[in-house]
């Protein structure tokens, strides 16, 4: 059976070749080309569990259709949203929330008459813009079973996580880029259901940590973005998600590190082209002002945020004396020196210094973080004619656990 046609300009996936065949002994041509996942977080993996995602060399998702009549019903909710004709306002906004959907795909070798076995849904990789992506799949619902599951199924899941009837949410996986070792820490399923309402918060707060610092930006815009799916749950009445999940993306490799120092001051490692953090190079926000330290030439440069129109520079002349230097913008554009402060006025002291002079601006934080959040898993989708009030119950739940991080 030949593929379906790929999106016009696909990136090339960066998935490692981990593996040259499948559980059931088949070959790299079954394959045609296509390799394991290499930063799947959660859920089925190829070549341990019976099915699994793979990477298209197109660059797209290809995950493997489950055994009846979850299979079928996941297919059904993808063709229906993104059916050419759908003229239905729910599904047409829902569409924002999950990853783009090609349609099927299945190996050109495999037999006539294809099963589940040998078909995949093909999906956006919403992780290849990304250099250095981290990733955290985040199960939302009061319940991980759907209304047809037995007595032993609700029981078999209940244990696994008792907290998320309470929370309406299950942290299933992560990983996470670390600046300073130019590496990823991992986590499974089994740190997620060691979390509780004590740990919780710093359990989800583990995944914006980079090693330096905790990366706020990505979290105000994680809310942001679970805010704009809340909305989306509150104003239908159509679907109802069990065992579905959020899945959390943002770069580890930003172009500006920042960490907070106990003294309050924001300190932010800029990159160099190569991806490494310069040593001698550091700029420090204090309140408002940025300062840009060379250790190498020994220039000190204070510049105050994006909309101001003055510039502060400080310069180290000699080992004994450093100057500050006031510009003013000009209306044409141009800086024009109005000031300058020796040591002897700064008494030795530039940061405390420094926060007097700026203390009557407005605080300056960094531009949020480019942050993908989508809707994933929809193997147990079902129609229904009310809220879902489990998925809203997990979703202020987590946007809580952010907002609490957030303002720690």
């Amino acid at each position: 059976m030949a593929t379906t046609q790929a999106p016009r300009g696909a990136e090339p996936g960066e998935a490692e070749r981990l593996s040259e065949g499948d559980e059931d002994g088949g070959t790299a041509g079954l394959l045609s080309g296509c390799v394991p996942l290499s930063h799947q977080v959660a859920g089925h993996m190829y070549g341990k569990d019976k099915g699994g995602i793979l990477q298209h060399p197109d660059g797209t998702v290809l995950k493997q259709l489950q055994p009846p009549p979850r299979g079928p019903r996941e297919l059904e909710f993808y063709n229906k949203v993104y059916a050419p004709t759908c003229g239905d306002s729910v599904f047409l906004e829902l569409r924002k929330f999950l990853p783009k959907y090609y349609g099927t795909w299945s190996p050109p070798t495999a037999p006539n008459g294809t099963n589940a076995k040998h078909l995949y849904l093909k999906l956006e990789d919403v992780t290849h813009r990304f250099k250095k992506p981290c990733i955290m799949d985040v199960k939302i619902g009061q319940k991980s079973y759907d209304p047809y599951a037995s007595a032993e199924k609700i029981k078999q899941q209940v244990s696994k996580y008792p907290l998320m009837e309470e929370i309406g949410f299950l942290v299933l996986g992560m990983r996470v880029y670390h600046v300073h070792s130019d590496s990823y820490e991992t986590q499974n399923q089994h740190y997620g259901r060691g979390l509780t309402k004590e740990t919780i918060k710093d359990g989800v707060a583990r995944f914006f940590f980079n090693g330096y610092v905790l990366r706020k930006d990505a979290i105000a815009a994680s809310i942001q973005k679970i805010r704009e799916i809340l909305q989306w749950f509150e104003s239908q009445k159509q679907l109802n998600f069990y065992a579905s999940s959020l899945l959390f993306v943002y770069d580890g490799l930003s172009s500006v590190t920042t960490t907070w120092l106990s003294t309050g001051t924001l300190v932010e490692k800029r990159r160099a082209s190569n991806g490494q953090v310069p040593s001698g190079d550091t700029l420090e926000y204090n309140n408002n002002i940025h300062v840009i330290k060379n250790t190498e030439n020994g220039k000190v440069e204070t510049t105050v945020g994006k909309g101001f129109s003055k510039m502060y520079a400080l310069r180290k002349r000699h080992q004994s004396q450093i100057s500050l230097k006031v510009e003013t913008m000009e209306p044409d554009n141009t800086w024009k020196s109005s000031a300058c402060f020796s040591q002897k006025h700064l008494n030795g002291n530039v940061i405390p210094q420094l926060e007097k002079v700026f203390c009557h601006m407005p605080t300056t934080l960094p531009e949020s973080a480019e942050v993908e959040i989508r809707m994933i898993d929809f193997a147990h989708v079902f129609p229904s004619n009310a809220r879902d009030e489990g998925y809203i119950h997990g979703l202020k739940n987590l946007i809580t656990v952010l907002q609490n991080i957030l303002d720690t």
